[in-house]
């Protein structure tokens, strides 16, 4: 999944959901389901996520929405290998960038 989201420090979790296509209330439920999922907040309690968030919301993404794993299943599959899959899961998100590139490039030169 290609997330389009401008280098930042922290991003808002409205800026999140929109881009993953999903509801605030998504997010935040996958914030008591998934441990990795540990956004900061501010003094008024909002939640500030960082890249290291992003890419385990990715991955958490990837397994529930994509795959068609079930909650359980995904914190399964997250907990038995952590590396093998980030690395798995790091290695797919770097060649659809390169895709996006591509495509970006193609365009162009149309």
């Amino acid at each position: 999944m290609f997330i389009d989201l401008p280098e930042k420090r922290y991003y808002k979790i409205g800026e999140v959901a929109k881009a993953f296509g999903v509801n605030t209330s998504l997010i935040r439920f996958w914030e008591n389901e998934f441990d990795v999922l540990k956004p900061k907040k501010n003094k008024k309690g909002n939640r500030l996520f960082t890249s290291t968030d992003l890419q385990n919301l990715k991955l958490i993404y990837s397994l529930v929405k994509e795959k068609g794993y079930t909650l359980d299943g995904a914190r399964k599959k997250m907990k038995k290998n952590p590396k093998r899959i980030m690395d798995k899961h790091e290695m797919i998100t770097n060649l659809e960038n390169i895709k996006q590139e591509l495509i970006n490039i193609k365009n162009q030169l149309s």
